[in-house]
């Protein structure tokens, strides 16, 4: 039944796709991957809105006209997490039953999958793919800031959505992920020599070090709290009191009464300051809910996992600390699976990978699943 999908014509698409450098700030390179995708698919009858972005590459909207109000929604992205210029450091290539190169898993393969799950449904001659709408999005991997209210508004009334993030090494899918949010702590002081007149000065550095201990003593990992500085920036000169200094927070919550929680603390922490005559700008927010595994998300779970099992293929499920577009979708109450996309690992490094055999296999359960639901 797999005979419609051609491994060497997907990885010929893949090593195309992969060997534009489209990181989420490169707009010209991520519209060079929308430029490749929207023919293929036209040539399947869907139509293409496009929506505009100016910073990042602009979204895609796709529809079959013949289903303008299709019941499942397929999410995918097109940005990926390496500059401009990585693409000539380490392009494509494949070794020892693995292709590499950045963004190969993460998630250009997942984007030949979806083409090519549909268009082996439409050679198959199923109508399932025309009750298919696909959100390519440019932004994931900076927090889907222009293209979450997209998501949103396109997955109402949708019956299903499938996210196409990768699955997990083991090959498992995605039920469950934890919220998201990030943060910036801006510390204002005053400089000073710190040889001559060092009392004149007020340390934004030692302001941003209080406020570091206090924002990670509201970890809880047991609970599935964590809260992270993982940037900080400050200072002048070894000599010189520091006038600025900045801390890029991130914070990961299980829940949503957590996620209300955990803001609120932060806004306590740093509400005044520890070090008199510095000030303190905090900005950010709670970026992506958590996607919670309830009755519905099993459910569909178990449609995949039969689809599975009638391939041949066993599916498990797990839960992960990253954020996806799952949790927007999750969180409008839609049935929402996430990890649908081939396997591999190492994804936003140097050594990301797809494991090649699951290319093919992933994309024919991806098809039936399609098939199966529209049957719902």
């Amino acid at each position: 039944m797999d005979a419609f999908l051609n491994e060497k014509s997907m990885l010929d698409l893949l090593e195309t796709l992969v060997n534009i450098d489209s990181g989420s700030h490169n707009k010209e390179g991520v519209d060079q991957v929308g430029q490749k995708l929207v023919p293929l698919f036209q040539e399947l009858g869907f139509e293409i809105k496009r929506v505009k972005q100016e910073e990042v590459g602009d979204h895609l909207i796709v529809t079959h006209p013949k289903k303008k109000v299709a019941s499942i929604l397929i999410v995918a992205h097109m940005d990926t997490v390496f500059e401009k210029g990585t693409v000539a450091l380490r392009p494509f290539t494949i070794a020892e039953g693995r292709a590499y190169g950045p963004g190969v898993i993460d998630m250009k393969a997942s984007l030949v999958s979806v083409i090519y799950a549909l268009r082996y449904l439409k050679e198959f001659g199923s109508k399932a793919y025309q009750n298919v709408q696909v959100i390519l999005n440019s932004d994931e991997e900076i927090g889907s800031v222009t293209s979450r209210e997209i998501i949103e508004t396109e997955v109402k009334g949708k019956s299903f959505a499938l996210i196409m993030e990768p699955a997990r090494r083991d090959g498992s899918l995605v039920t469950e992920r934890r919220g998201s949010g990030r943060f910036t702590i801006e510390v204002h002081g005053k400089a000073a020599h710190s040889g001559i007149e060092p009392e004149k000065g007020r340390s934004a550095i030692e302001e941003l070090a209080h406020k570091i201990v206090k924002l990670h003593e509201l970890n809880d990992h047991e609970h599935g709290i964590s809260v992270n500085v993982g940037i900080i920036e400050g200072g002048d000169a070894v000599n010189t009191i520091s006038a600025m200094a900045i801390g890029h927070l991130d914070v990961r919550v299980s829940t949503l009464e957590q996620a209300e929680e955990v803001e609120h603390k932060i806004e306590e922490v740093c509400a005044s300051a520890d070090v008199n005559g510095t000030e303190i700008e905090l900005t950010g927010d709670m970026r992506r809910p958590p996607m919670l595994k309830d009755k519905k998300i099993e459910a569909l779970f178990n449609i995949v996992k039969n689809v599975g099992a009638d391939l041949g293929i066993e599916i498990k499920d797990t839960k992960t600390g990253g954020g996806s577009d799952a949790s927007f979708t999750s969180a409008m109450g839609i049935p929402t699976i996430d990890g649908l996309g081939p396997i591999g690992g190492n994804a936003h490094s140097d050594k990301e990978y797809l494991e090649i055999s699951s290319l093919k296999e992933r994309t024919l359960l991806l098809a039936k699943v399609i098939e199966r639901l529209n049957q719902k």
